[in-house]
C-alpha cells in the first residue's frame, strides 16, 4: 500500500469537507443565531489545516490513479472516520460529552438516525440543519459527492465508487461509461427528488425549516428529525402520504429510477426481481400489521394502513421516523417491524442493511439446492432479472450475509450482556448496523440511546460505519496483504517528498 496516495486523496477530499461545513455556517446567519456558526466554521478551518498537512507534491497527485483496491478502501475508511470526528466536534460546543458527539454524528452521517438527544429545546435550529445535512451527504455517499464534481479522480475514482458503495459496483456500470459522469447523474436524482419533497412539504403546511430538513432526512434514509416526536407533529395524512412516497423512492435502486425518468421506460420496475420483492414485502407486511391492529380494535382499518404502510417502508427503508409510538402496538405487529429491520431496501438506494437483492440471490441458491437433491445431475443456474449470476458472485454474497449477520450476533451478545436487556440489546444491534435507528423499549421511537453505556455506544457507533461501508473495507483489515506498506518516512511523508 502507498500511503502517499492515501494522504494525497485524503487531502483534497479534507478540503471540499471544509467547504461543506461552512454551509451551517450560513444556515446560522439566515436564522440569526449568531453564535451557532462559530462550531462549523472552527471546523471548517480544521479540514483545511489538515488538507495543507497531508497535501504531497503534484507527481504523486498526477499518480492518484494508479491506486490500488486496498488504497482505495483505505481512502474510503479514512474518508469516514475523519469527517465523523470533525463533525462530532460541532456537537462538543454545543454541551455533549465526547462519546455522545461521536455517537450524535456517526449516526447523522452513516444515516442511522439514532440519537442521544433527549430535549431539543437546549439546542439551536443550525445543529439540526447539520444533522440532516450530514444525513443526506451520507445517504448517496460522501465520496460519490466528490468524484461527481472532482475532475482528477478518474481512475481512482471508480475504485472510490465501488469501495465506498460495494453494492453499487453493478448499479454504475447500467448508467454510464464514466464513473464521474455516473456519480453525477446519481446525485442528480437525489438532489431533484429532494427538491420536489421539500416543495411538496411546504405546500401541505410545513414550515420551510422542518421541511427542508425533514426531506434531506427522508432521501438519505435517516430519519433525524428537528422534532424531538419526529413525523408526529405533522402526522396529516397528506404529508404522511408524502414522506411515505418519498422514503419508498430513497429505499428504491437509483439505477432503475434513471431508467424510467430518464429512459422513459416505465415498465423496467415491473422486470426487475428486487424491485418486485421490495413492493411485495412493504404491501404485504403492511397488511398483516394493520389486520393485526384491526383485529386489537386499535384503530379503523384504513387508518391501520396508513399507520402500517407508513412504518413498514420507513423500517425497511432504515430511514427511522415514526407516525406515532409502535411501542405501543400489538406483539405481532411489532415482530414484523423487527423482522424488517434485518433486510433493507434496493441495491443502489440510499437505504442500509443486507438488502433485498442478496436476500432474493440467497433464497433462489436454497432453492436451487433443494431441486439437486431431487435431480443430482441438472445444472440450475441462477438469475436475477434473467441474467445468470456467476458462481462466484453467489459465494461473495453469501460469505457478505453470513458476515453480516455473525457481527449482528456477536454485538448482540455484547450489548444484552452490558446492558442487562435483551430488548435494547438485540434491537440497539440490529438498529445499529442496519442504520435503522429507533429500536425497541427505551431506544424505541419515543426514546433514544442516551441512557445506555459509553461502552454500548462505542459498539453501536462502530455498527453504524460497518453497516454503512458495507463490511468491505474493515473486512480488509482482518487481511495481513492490507498492513504491506511501502517503506516510506514519515517526516517525508509529511513534507511531501516521497
Amino acid at each position: 500500500m502507498n500511503i502517499r496516495y492515501v494522504l494525497n486523496i485524503l487531502s483534497l477530499i479534507l478540503k471540499y469537507i471544509s467547504l461543506v461545513m461552512l454551509l451551517p455556517c450560513l444556515c446560522a446567519f439566515i436564522l440569526k443565531e449568531h453564535l451557532a456558526w462559530e462550531p462549523y466554521a472552527f471546523t471548517s478551518l480544521l479540514a483545511l489545516i489538515l488538507s495543507f498537512i497531508f497535501k504531497q507534491n503534484k507527481k504523486i497527485e498526477e499518480e492518484i490513479n494508479n491506486m490500488k483496491r486496498s488504497e482505495a478502501l483505505t481512502v474510503v475508511l479514512l474518508s469516514w472516520l475523519v469527517f465523523s470526528v470533525l463533525s462530532s466536534f460541532t456537537f462538543i460546543y454545543f454541551g455533549l460529552k465526547p462519546v455522545d458527539a461521536l455517537f450524535e454524528s456517526v449516526s447523522g452521517l452513516t444515516t442511522t438516525g439514532a440519537t442521544i438527544l433527549s430535549d431539543f429545546s437546549l439546542y439551536p435550529k443550525t445543529m439540526f440543519f447539520w444533522r440532516s445535512f450530514s444525513q443526506w451527504l451520507g445517504g448517496m455517499g460522501i465520496l460519490v459527492l466528490f468524484i461527481a464534481i472532482l475532475p482528477k479522480f478518474a481512475i481512482a475514482g471508480r475504485q472510490m465508487f465501488v469501495a465506498e458503495s460495494p453494492g453499487a459496483s453493478s448499479t454504475e456500470s447500467k448508467l454510464t461509461p464514466r464513473i464521474r459522469q455516473t456519480a453525477a447523474v446519481l446525485w442528480g436524482i437525489y438532489f431533484g427528488l429532494t427538491i420536489v419533497e421539500i416543495g411538496l412539504l411546504i405546500y401541505y403546511g410545513m414550515s420551510p425549516f422542518d421541511a427542508i430538513c425533514n426531506s434531506l432526512s427522508t432521501l438519505s434514509g435517516g430519519g433525524l428529525s428537528p422534532s424531538q416526536e419526529s413525523m408526529i407533529p405533522w402526522a396529516d395524512s397528506k404529508i404522511i402520504w408524502v414522506l411515505i412516497l418519498f422514503m419508498f423512492l430513497s429505499g428504491t435502486n437509483f439505477a432503475l429510477q434513471y431508467k424510467v425518468y430518464f429512459k422513459r421506460n416505465i415498465l423496467a420496475i415491473f422486470k426487475d426481481d428486487e424491485f418486485k420483492t421490495y413492493l411485495f414485502i412493504v404491501l404485504i407486511f403492511s397488511l398483516l400489521i394493520a389486520i393485526s391492529m384491526n383485529i386489537d380494535n386499535i384503530q379503523h382499518f384504513i387508518k391501520s394502513f396508513e399507520s402500517a404502510l407508513f412504518q413498514v417502508v420507513s423500517i425497511i427503508t432504515t430511514t427511522g421516523f415514526v407516525s406515532e409510538d409502535y411501542n405501543n402496538w400489538t406483539l405481532r405487529a411489532k415482530l414484523i417491524l423487527f423482522l424488517l429491520m434485518f433486510s433493507g431496501a434496493s441495491i443502489g438506494s440510499a437505504a442500509g442493511g443486507v438488502k433485498l437483492l442478496r436476500l432474493v440471490l440467497i433464497f433462489k441458491y436454497l432453492r436451487r439446492q433443494i431441486s439437486q437433491i431431487h435431480h443430482p445431475n441438472g445444472v440450475f443456474p441462477i438469475k436475477i432479472n434473467r441474467t445468470i449470476i456467476p458462481e462466484d458472485v453467489v459465494r461473495q454474497i453469501i460469505s457478505f450475509v453470513i458476515f453480516y449477520y455473525v457481527i449482528f450476533a456477536i454485538t448482540a451478545l455484547l450489548l444484552v450482556f452490558i446492558e442487562k436487556n435483551i430488548v435494547v440489546g438485540v434491537s440497539a444491534a440490529i438498529a445499529s448496523l442496519g442504520n435503522v435507528g429507533p429500536g425497541f423499549g427505551i431506544i424505541g421511537p419515543m426514546g433514544n440511546y442516551s441512557s445506555i453505556s459509553d461502552l454500548s455506544k462505542i459498539i453501536c457507533i462502530l455498527n453504524m460505519l460497518i453497516g454503512r461501508l458495507e463490511l468491505i473495507p474493515f473486512l480488509a483489515l482482518l487481511h495481513p496483504d492490507f498492513w504491506n506498506f511501502k517503506k516510506i518516512s514519515i517526516p517525508n511523508i509529511i513534507k511531501g517528498k516521497q
